[in-house]
């Protein structure tokens, strides 16, 4: 098959070619080349591409046409996306879409008060996109009809498997007209999803245009191995102080309490405007601060993996991995938030001695070894304190003994004498 070089190309209506143009979008990717005309024939598909491939355009713009019009009061097609952050972002891509249509798009999610959400599905709604969560408490209710829905899509199907979503979507699927068009959506497909996939998705095809969690070529990726957390402190600040080249940077933690404090740091140290977002802090200062971020107001988010799914931003320079992600699959959705849409970016993650295991099962699952780059002359080395370094020498040992059972390290649990 030829390379489709235009949108014109596709079956679509005058509305969304008119969209598409004011987007700026001109030659399709290779993920809407290939899923764009499947999804016309109403088939079943399974698309596996990283975040940044434009796979959202890739089902929306068929969606849309299926749906074509506004008809009736309840829902049509639902998208179902694992976090808040997420389901506003895909609403707006959507709305972007829509903007020549009458179509009636509505985001629903946890976290904030359900009646305003039970009101605008009454008000009526073509395309749902909600959590599953919230989709289940509206159901449950009794506000919310599911016997128009012709269409559903899972969005960052991993990530619901990582958090725990399958007896919800299970609930969702008993509930909703079985006769209906599925589409999944991965950017790694491993066994949970694949497990998904069988019992959600009949005789589908399956969309790859990249190996399962492979990383974007457009993204450079680097390790710093870094002995503790105050150097990583060190060589955090070092690397910011350069503004012209870390214009716009996204700060990876593990936990909430690492976020915070690497907040408080910087904003002390007075590099521009940063701002934190985790599961702790309230539902719209995390969406405006993605907001602020998209528009350029803010030059450092600091952030959480889960709070991070709905951030779509274009010219991310760098992602820095403070701390190296212990759920794989993480790494590969971290550092696909730089070199989005055909930019370059840049991933630096830091690892300390108990990071390295990690490292390595990271490099098997991407399947290529990340470059060592030698810590800056710069960057003060300091000294671990004792709590830390006990911290690591036990998490060395658990590693080792993860991998093999009968090792004994120096935190074994000695035999009580008699």
């Amino acid at each position: 098959m030829s390379a489709i070089t235009t949108f014109s190309t596709f079956n679509l209506n005058k509305q969304l070619l008119n969209a598409v143009a004011d987007l700026g979008f001109e030659t399709p990717t290779e993920i809407q080349q290939k899923a764009i005309p499947i999804i016309q024939g109403g088939q079943h598909v399974i698309g596996i591409a990283q975040t940044g491939t434009g796979k959202t355009a890739a089902y929306m713009l068929p969606l849309m046409m299926k749906v074509k019009y506004a008809q009736g009061t309840e829902p049509r097609a639902v998208i179902l996306a694992p976090t808040k952050e997420l389901v506003v972002q895909l609403a707006e891509h959507a709305h972007n879409f829509a903007k020549y249509t009458d179509l009636r798009i509505v985001p629903v999610y946890g976290g904030v008060g359900i009646k305003a959400h039970i009101d605008a599905i009454a008000n009526g709604v073509d395309i749902l996109v909600s959590t599953p969560g919230r989709f289940m408490e509206i159901y449950l209710k009794g506000d919310l009809p599911v016997k128009q829905i012709k269409t559903l899509v899972l969005d960052e199907a991993d990530r619901m498997m990582d958090m725990g979503f399958m007896p919800q979507l299970r609930k969702i699927f008993e509930v909703i007209p079985s006769k209906r068009q599925n589409l999944l959506f991965s950017a790694t497909f491993g066994e949970r999803v694949e497990k998904l996939s069988q019992d959600f998705l009949e005789f589908p095809v399956r969309i790859e245009v990249t190996p399962p969690a492979t990383t974007s070529i457009q993204v450079t990726q680097e390790l710093y191995e870094v002995p503790n957390i105050k150097t990583k402190i060190n060589l955090l600040l070092h690397l910011l102080e350069d503004k012209e080249d870390f214009h716009r940077v996204i700060i990876f933690t593990r936990t909430k309490d690492t976020a915070n404090n690497i907040f408080k740091f910087l904003e002390r140290k007075a590099l521009g405007t940063v701002k934190v977002i985790h599961s702790n802090k309230g539902q719209n200062t995390r969406i405006n601060a993605m907001y602020e971020f998209k528009d350029g107001g803010i030059r450092i988010l600091v952030s959480t993996d889960v709070s991070a799914r709905g951030i779509d931003v274009t010219d991310v320079s760098h992602v820095i991995n403070f701390d190296v992600p212990i759920v794989y699959d993480d790494y590969v959705h971290r550092i696909g938030r730089t070199g989005r849409a055909l930019s370059e970016g840049k991933a630096i993650t830091f690892v300390n001695p108990a990071e390295h295991y990690h490292i390595q099962k990271i490099e098997k699952l991407i399947r290529q070894r990340i470059p060592v780059k030698k810590l800056p002359s710069a960057v003060d080395v300091e000294e671990a304190g004792m709590e830390e370094k006990q911290d690591m020498a036990r998490e060395i040992d658990w590693q080792k003994k993860k991998d093999d059972p009968t090792y004994q390290g120096a935190f074994h649990e000695r035999k009580k004498k008699k």
